[in-house]
């Protein structure tokens, strides 16, 4: 009886050990994005804190890849529409494993976005699938403009129309 008291608080013990978390940095300002420091006065600090992560899965004791910090520091800015960076957070780091069965590794980012207000603004503008990109002779963008899906509809007949007619592709619209 005792010798099962044992074997079961060593393996408790062991397993008990074998995970861990360390905070590797706080940090004021931390981003992957570029970030025009010009438009500093109109951007807005996000309520809430965000959380991004980064996983590799460990099988027996190999590793399926290594983490990447970029990554998890993306997937936070990337939780908040317009955020472009995380104020006042932490970066840790967290490892668990059951020896010769399965772990994970973790790269974790936590802060508050920081979002520049004409980013959510454009893309609220700007959710519509549907362009039409004009461009020059030279083929450089010359303008990008969106269009309703009933617009798009008519332009793709007029396309239709016109390959079917001369075996071509191109519309010029005036």
């Amino acid at each position: 009886m005792k010798k099962t008291f044992y074997a079961v608080a060593v393996c408790a013990t062991l397993l008990a050990a074998s995970s861990c978390t360390h905070r590797l940095i706080d940090f004021t300002l931390i981003s992957s994005k570029n970030v025009d420091l010009a438009k500093g006065a109109s951007f807005v600090r996000g309520k809430e804190r965000v959380k991004g992560v980064d996983k590799v899965h460990v099988v027996l004791f190999i590793p399926t890849g290594s983490i990447n910090l970029k990554e998890a520091v993306d997937r936070a800015i990337e939780t908040t529409p317009g955020a472009i960076a995380l104020l006042d957070g932490v970066v840790y780091t967290k490892f668990w494993y059951v020896p010769l069965i399965y772990g994970q590794s973790m790269a974790i980012v936590e802060g508050t976005p920081l979002i520049d207000p004409s980013l959510v603004l454009n893309k609220d503008k700007d959710d519509s699938p549907y362009k039409k990109v004009v461009l020059s002779k030279s083929g450089e963008i010359e303008s990008v403009e969106t269009l309703t899906s009933e617009a798009f509809i008519s332009i793709k007949e007029k396309i239709q129309k016109k390959s079917h007619l001369e075996g071509v592709a191109v519309l010029e619209i005036d």
